[in-house]
C-alpha cells in the first residue's frame, strides 16, 4: 500500500463515524481505530522503511499566535506572516536525533525545499519540507510532542 493511499484513508476516517478499519495486502497490515474522542490510533506490522513526506500545507494567518510555543518570545501580529503547517498526524521533532542541533531555529532564513523538522508517524520518520522561502519567526510546536494533523508547526515571514 502506497504512503499517499494510507494518508488518505486517515484523513478519510479523520471525517467519518468510523470507528476502526483494518485492512491486509499480502504481508502488509494496518488497523486504524478512531475513539468517540476523535483520537486515532494506529498499529502496523513491523515494515521499516523509508518515505519522503509531500510537501506541509501552507496557510496565509491574519495574527501570530503565542500560545504552546517552544521558544516563548513575543511575536508582534502581522498579516503577511504564513504559518507551516503538519500534513500528518504524529510526533514533531525539531533534530534528526537527541545529539544533533534542530533543523531550523528562530531567526533563521529558510529555502524552498529545506528540511525544518521531522514527524514520525506508525513507526516512519518524515521530513518536512519548506514551501516557501522565508525567516523563521516563530516556532510554534514543542520538541518532541504529539501533533494532529494540520496543526501550526511554524510561523513564517515570507522574503520579497
Amino acid at each position: 500500500m502506497e504512503y499517499k493511499q494510507i494518508q488518505e484513508l486517515i484523513k478519510t476516517i479523520n471525517k467519518s463515524n468510523i470507528s476502526e478499519l483494518s485492512i491486509e495486502e499480502g504481508d502488509f497490515k494496518i488497523v486504524i481505530k478512531q475513539e468517540s474522542t476523535s483520537q486515532i490510533q494506529y498499529v502496523a506490522a513491523p515494515q521499516q522503511q523509508y518515505i519522503q513526506q509531500p510537501q506541509p500545507v501552507v496557510q496565509q494567518q491574519a495574527t501570530a499566535t503565542t500560545t504552546g510555543t517552544a521558544e516563548k518570545q513575543p511575536v508582534a501580529a502581522s498579516n503577511n506572516y504564513i504559518t507551516i503547517k503538519s500534513p500528518m498526524i504524529g510526533t514533531f521533532y525539531r533534530s534528526p536525533s537527541p545529539d544533533k542541533p534542530a533543523f531550523v531555529n528562530v531567526g533563521d532564513e529558510i529555502k524552498q525545499g529545506q528540511v525544518l523538522c521531522i514527524v514520525e508517524a506508525m513507526k516512519l520518520f518524515n521530513e518536512i519540507e519548506s514551501e516557501i522561502s522565508g525567516r523563521i519567526i516563530k516556532v510554534i510546536a514543542d520538541d518532541c510532542t504529539p501533533i494532529e494533523y494540520d496543526q501550526p508547526l511554524f510561523l513564517v515571514e515570507p522574503l520579497n
